[in-house]
């Protein structure tokens, strides 16, 4: 009797746990479901003028019909904050200095960096400066995303604030506004502008005692004759004076007081602890690849044009595909346009109207330059007088704990980030008495750079989203200040042609490659270089403009854009395998989809002849053996490629073991750097501490790949993969790295394995320092065809939804690790035959 009683009470706990977990899992489920967007019937939408059509294809990918731009941009706003309004949140947050007010305590220094920077100041800034117009598809945007929130709060709105709820106690969504919008642009520029980690670092390399003959031999000149730049002088402009005068006084570094180096380096490392809006990644692999065929070389007779920027791989993708259509194309409502937006701003940035395609590429000019500023007590010093520090007060909300109030200094320079929290310690620097123009008083580390000044740059998207010309798309350029972009365009005429734009500083002296004394004025910015003498390609006679981050200009440009440029390996690849192409025949959109995918690893050709012929012996020599087999393409099943990037990450510490790790890291600097010692047995470098000449550093390097692959794939060198090792985890930009497993489940994807690596066109890149996984990724790729507009093709990253587990959050992954592509629908009827979902806004 007993013990049917006991198993009774079993029976009942066993099925109250059962009844319990199912209760959990319905209410994670409903949790979970009730931030899914509606996508199909009618809604009535606050603010619209008159019905608006949203048709979503099977990958959740919205087009917009309209009949007005009010209620164009309106739609946009309503239909970003239904797939991703807390991406959209999160980014407003991070851009003006707020992420404390979410995430607590230990976001303090990061919102201290950033109202130090103040980028959403500028921002406010920037609205009064636009063109009414601009203004008005902003306002109409927010009313949208607003019209929406009027619905959603909480749990309702994304899955991310039911989280929040149980960390903090909540947080209360405020009202998108316009400003919200444009603070977007800072942080886009922030993450694509600017040299400030290799201004720093050739200050603190001389610092340790380098010479600037051993610096500027780990920052090498472009080498123009072997990767093609972008443009000839002679295409574009004539050629000045400014070049000679330029290297002559290049590679020469400012005398700056003792220890500032140190400073320096702890601003720069910083700046890169900063959230990234697009994509967590501080790899030196962000970049793109762009080109554009003319219809001399294509099947159609018509412009191919093809991107794929790199970015830091993020969930969800930094991209969201969409069309925005008005009902009829008039001056007041001239919008055709479909590709790439960002959530939060209005517009497309990526894409193709009726008329015309572009794309973009990062120009990556010096447009930041770090100053030490001598200070005198409450002033700074110019030129031995003493100016006035401008000071702000700011307080920074914390979830949980006290409000902090800061003080922001700022020189005409620029704020002093040496006074962040980051920096607290560095504001007093060295005291050197001796040195010329300082006197010894105190210092501090200011930044100037071009995106704290006001702009107009949102005026630049919609001037380029109704360009219709090339007329059009260069004043669209012309406006497009910071960050700078490649651009290439091609049109329905059969045009092709390629655009620097941006706000670029001409110094007064130095080039911006090392930190200048903020006391002397002579290192001031004086002017910008105009945009008519900005490198500028229209209709080239090869027919072909490849834009990779290799130099846009030769040695002869008379201004200076930037020596921080990457070293072109992806840039000569893509343009070798175009004049292959044309070679062979007319090319295809399948051709432009095969080149985006290519994964000949360029760099290694210079190392592996080196590694083969190295003395090793055991499970090395086996490996050897895989190697010397080796295509130099890095695909997933190749044991060669697994093998070479194994030794190439044990290569880097061992040759530069006087540097620190990340020095060199993956980036084309290091593999042309290595390339070029490789042909030098005598250089210094290949001297180190624990083993020292070429032979028997890159002997070690194998030794040490050959034993950590063992450990990670086994004994047998020939079932090594690349794939097994190199990995993509698509990483949610606020909970993906909170530590705790669940949450991470909730919201990160992956793993997925993909070939390609750093600096190859298949460009998923990869930290030595860190492991083999993806960290920067070909965010999406593009392929427009001029002859038909529907037979272009697309995809990105993850896919087009925001929310955890609905089934457009990652539909795109898999495909995308795969190479493969979606149909691009761009004209009403291709997009209606495409269409699985009907939205109606009402007013």
């Amino acid at each position: 009797m007993r013990k049917r009683v006991l198993l009774r009470v079993l029976l009942g706990f066993l099925a109250a746990v059962v009844v319990l977990a199912l209760v959990a899992a319905l209410l994670g489920v409903w949790t979970v479901r009730r931030s899914f967007p509606q996508t199909s019937g009618e809604l009535t939408v606050a603010g619209l003028e008159s019905s608006v059509t949203v048709l979503r294809d099977e990958h959740g990918v919205a087009h917009v019909y309209a009949d007005n731009a009010h209620d164009l941009f309106l739609a946009q706003g309503f239909t970003h904050a239904q797939d991703r309004f807390w991406e959209m949140d999160f980014r407003r947050h991070v851009t003006a200095g707020r992420t404390a007010e979410l995430f607590g305590p230990d976001q303090v220094d990061t919102d201290v960096y950033l109202r130090t920077m103040g980028w959403r100041r500028v921002a406010e800034q920037e609205y009064e400066l636009l063109e009414p117009e601009t203004r008005q598809y902003l306002d109409s945007y927010a009313a949208g995303v607003n019209a929406w929130l009027d619905e959603h709060d909480g749990a309702e709105a994304s899955l991310e604030y039911a989280l929040l709820s149980v960390l903090n106690g909540g947080h209360e969504i405020e009202e998108w506004t316009p400003v919200d919008s444009l603070a977007w642009l800072k942080a886009m520029a922030w993450d694509l502008g600017g040299n400030m980690r290799e201004e720093s670092e050739r200050a603190r390399l001389l610092d340790a005692g380098l010479t600037e003959e051993q610096v500027e031999e780990l920052y090498p000149t472009y080498p123009f004759e072997e990767h093609l730049p972008i443009t000839a002088t002679e295409d574009h402009l004539e050629a000045g004076t400014e070049a000679d005068l330029r290297e002559a006084d290049e590679h020469r570094s400012p005398e700056l007081p003792d220890g500032v180096a140190a400073a320096l380096g702890e601003v720069a490392e910083a700046a890169e602890d900063l959230p990234r809006m697009l994509g967590p990644s501080t790899s030196p692999d962000l970049g793109s690849n762009s080109w554009v065929v003319g219809g001399e070389h294509t099947e159609s007779g018509m412009p191919l044009l093809a991107n794929d920027p790199h970015l830091g791989a993020s969930m969800p993708s930094t991209w969201y595909q969409i069309g925005l259509h008005c009902t009829e194309l008039t001056e007041e409502c001239p919008f055709d346009v479909s590709g790439f937006s960002f959530s939060g701003l209005p517009g497309v940035v990526i894409g193709q109207n009726e008329s015309i395609a572009w794309g973009f590429t990062n120009v990556n000019p010096d447009v930041m330059d770090l100053y030490v500023e001598q200070l005198d007590g409450d002033g700074y010093v110019v030129d031995g007088q003493t100016r006035p520090l401008e000071t702000r007060e700011e307080t920074i909300r914390v979830a949980g704990g006290e409000d902090v109030d800061i003080v922001v200094r700022s020189t005409h320079h620029g704020p002093l980030l040496s006074d962040t929290a980051a920096g607290a310690d560095l504001a007093r620097i060295a005291e050197d008495p001796d040195l010329e123009g300082a006197d010894g008083d105190e210092y501090a580390v200011s930044l100037q750079w071009t995106a704290l000044k006001p702009g107009a740059t949102a005026d630049a998207v919609f001037t380029l989203n109704r360009a219709r010309d090339w007329d059009d798309f260069r004043e669209a350029a012309g406006r497009f200040e910071v960050p700078a972009q490649n651009l290439i365009y091609a049109d329905n005429d059969g045009n092709i042609g390629y655009q620097t734009p941006g706000v670029v500083p001409v110094r007064g002296k130095g080039d911006g490659r090392y930190p200048a004394p903020g006391w002397d004025s002579d290192y001031d910015w004086k002017e910008y270089i105009p945009f008519e003498e900005l490198p500028s390609v229209y209709n080239p006679d090869s027919g072909v403009i490849v834009t990779a981050n290799q130099s846009v200009v030769d040695a002869d440009y008379e201004h200076l854009l930037t020596d921080d440029w990457d070293y072109g390996y992806r840039s000569q690849r893509i343009n070798v395998l175009l004049a292959d192409a044309i070679e062979e025949g007319p090319l295809t959109v399948e051709d432009m989809e095969r080149l985006h995918m290519d994964s000949f690893h360029a760099a290694a050709a210079d190392l592996v002849p080196h590694l083969l012929e190295a003395d090793v012996d055991g499970t090395t020599a086996l490996a050897q053996d895989q190697l010397r087999e080796w295509d130099l393409y890095a695909e997933t099943d190749s044991a060669g490629a697994a093998f070479y990037q194994a030794t190439w990450r044990q290569l880097l510490p061992l040759l530069f073991d006087e540097l620190e790790p990340l020095s060199m890291s993956g980036s084309s600097r290091g593999m042309y750097v290595v390339g070029r010692l490789v042909e030098d047995p005598d250089s210094a470098w290949w001297q180190g501490e624990e083993v020292s000449g070429r032979e028997e550093v890159l002997a070690a390097a194998m030794d040490a790949a050959a034993e950590e692959l063992t450990e990670l794939l086994g004994e047998d060198p020939a079932e090594w993969r690349w794939g097994d090792l190199h990995t993509l985890t698509a990483t949610h930009e606020s909970f993906g790295t909170s530590g705790i497993g669940v949450v991470e489940w909730l919201f990160n994807r992956g793993p997925v394995e993909s070939s390609g690596g750093a600096s190859i066109v298949n460009a998923t890149g990869w930290d030595p320092a860190s492991g083999y996984g993806i960290t920067s990724v070909p965010s999406m790729r593009m392929v427009v065809d001029m002859s038909d507009r529907d037979a272009s093709t697309w995809i990105h990253l993850t896919g087009n939804s925001g929310h955890a587990f609905h089934p457009h959050y990652d539909d795109q992954l898999e495909p995308w690790s795969r190479g493969e592509t979606l149909p691009f629908a761009v004209s009403e009827e291709a997009v209606r035959e495409a269409t699985s979902e009907e939205l109606v806004l009402n007013p």
